[in-house]
């Protein structure tokens, strides 16, 4: 017995599935969204609000997501609700800070100051960042399968394809020859790529100028981050007439015929039936959750493989505001290594002397004076002034975690916490409280420079032991140009898959891009809604 029919029933929170979600309810489809477990942004002790994941909008300036506010005639709406993030980017090293700010005047004084010895090198490059992402705009804007799966639908997208420069490049060609082997540049190049893919190595060259041009092509942020882009992809499909259960999970897939006929809800004893199954797990998971039935036998002779051996590891520091150096960026990246490019320069790295009585006076700028320490993490900051009448700062700091590194997950926050003390000297002393959802230690909070543990029952949405860290994925074998890894459609009939496994390589964008495609394969299913959808009208957007 079917419980309720809806044409669509969407697992997941993620931007992928939430996005497919919009734009279906947006078509007049029938959606009800699933959170199926997966945890919301934040989680609190007491007042505070702390993130359990890092969240930077690198897709906002993408063609996938201007389309879905076209689509969804909210371009207006976004506006009004993001910020451009000043600077861009800001690296910090031993003895050095760079700073990306979105004039290019100005960034070129940056390089003056910090690399004179680049400076053609590094204009060549960004001329060439701006060719790349140009070319990738024009082909995302289509509306293309990517990846595209059919015969017709790899040749259509293959004609998008041919626009983009280096899309067929060797995997290990490198967009970075012009500069030394081991130069700051390239690191600040290559970390910058790894935080933004989904892939635990370094992505094929096509997807290292997108992802680096994310990072300097105007980005935006939102106040509360992921939470906010949750909830206003929320209030959309709401406002189509969608259902959302973002607490609730599915206990399986129902399979009738061979084909997903629906899905059952955990505590439900008959399914919600419907005529597609969307989701931004694996396939391997998916095809778990239908107890192995239904699966093709083409997904069972050349499905990829996907696995990982590198997870996202994220702590939330809440910090006092006068511990944080002003200059201090919304987005910032902490190399902890020399670089061979401080003996380059010709000039002295060692900064003026601070005078004997300002110990506790705030830095001027988050340079660090301190050598690198050994082993110690490359960190993606991210900087969040809490509202009025606060006067803390939240920060979320997020490292790349190998499986079998040198750093076991237990020892993971303490290191973390060093490399953030060792170039903001003066946060120690102004810590409220630091904690990480993954390695199921007790709260740190601080009185004055004392830490005490708090157990994590205190904790409000948090799990009381350590959650798992949102995973980098290797793919065997690469799938389309190598930025993708499993197929759109999924490993049953009628199931589609909108989640990180299926363009790894150009992360955020990639999820996107599977959201439009997975939109396009059910909107095609029904003649009379894709006449509805070319029909469409949307209100004339100013500005």
């Amino acid at each position: 017995m079917i419980h309720k029919h809806y044409d669509v029933i969407v697992l997941g929170r993620s931007i992928g599935a939430l996005t497919a979600a919009a734009l279906l309810a947006r078509r007049d489809f029938t959606v009800m969204v699933v959170g199926h477990g997966e945890r919301p942004p934040t989680y609190r002790l007491d007042q505070h609000v702390l993130r359990r994941r890092a969240f930077t909008l690198l897709a906002e300036p993408s063609p996938a997501w201007r389309r879905f506010l076209v689509e969804l005639a909210q371009s207006q709406t976004w506006k009004r609700r993001i910020a451009p993030a000043l600077p861009m980017l800001q690296v910090v090293a031993p003895r050095r800070r760079l700073d990306v700010p979105p004039d290019m005047v100005l960034f070129g004084r940056e390089i003056d100051r910090e690399f004179p010895e680049l400076r053609r090198v590094v204009d060549e490059l960004y001329a060439e960042l701006a060719h790349v992402n140009g070319a990738a705009d024009d082909a995302f804007s289509h509306d293309a399968l990517w990846p595209p799966g059919t015969f017709w639908e790899r040749r259509e997208t293959a004609r998008y394809a041919a626009m983009l420069p280096y899309a067929r490049a060797e995997p290990d060609a490198d967009l970075l020859v012009e500069f030394p082997r081991g130069h700051l540049f390239r690191s600040i190049v290559t970390q910058s790529v790894l935080f933004a893919t989904d892939l635990s190595a370094l992505p094929p060259p096509f997807a290292v100028a997108r992802l680096h041009g994310a990072w300097t092509r105007g980005l935006m942020m939102l106040p509360r981050g992921e939470e906010e882009i949750e909830e206003f992809l929320v209030e959309r499909i709401l406002a189509h007439g969608g259902r959302c259960l973002l607490d609730e999970r599915a206990a399986s897939v129902h399979v009738r015929r061979g084909t997903a006929a629906g899905v059952v809800l955990d505590g439900d004893d008959h399914p919600n039936g419907s005529s597609f199954v969307i989701t931004d797990m694996d396939g391997e998971t998916l095809a778990s959750l239908s107890g192995g039935e239904g699966i093709h036998k083409r997904a069972l002779r050349e499905w990829p493989r996907i696995t990982s051996s590198v997870g996202r590891f994220v702590v939330s520091l809440l910090v006092r505001r006068e511990g944080l150096p002003e200059p201090l960026g919304p987005e910032t990246l902490l190399l902890p290594f020399p670089s061979a490019s401080s003996t380059l320069a010709g000039r002295s790295m060692t900064p003026p002397p601070r005078a004997a009585g300002d110990a506790g006076v705030r830095p001027s700028s988050p340079r660090s004076t301190r050598p690198a320490g050994p082993g110690r993490p490359v960190v993606h900051l991210q900087r969040c002034d809490l509202p009025p009448p606060s006067t803390d700062t939240l920060l979320v700091a997020e490292i790349l975690l190998p499986d079998r590194g040198s750093l076991s997950l237990l020892e993971a926050r303490q290191a973390v916490l060093d490399a953030l003390t060792a170039e903001l000297p003066f946060l120690e002393r102004h810590l409220v409280l630091v904690d990480s959802v993954h390695d199921g230690l007790p709260v740190w909070v601080y009185d004055g420079q004392r830490r005490r543990l708090v157990e994590r029952a205190a904790l409000k949405g948090a799990a009381p032991g350590a959650e798992p860290m949102v995973r980098q994925l290797e793919v065997d074998p690469p799938g389309y140009l190598g930025l993708a890894g499993e197929p759109i459609r999924g490993p049953i009939e009628r199931t589609l898959l909108v989640g990180r496994s299926v363009l790894p390589g150009l992360g955020q964008e990639g999820q996107l891009l599977a959201a439009w495609g997975a939109a396009r394969l059910v909107t095609r299913t029904d003649r009379r809604k894709e006449r509805m959808r070319r029909d469409m009208w949307s209100k004339v957007e100013i500005g």
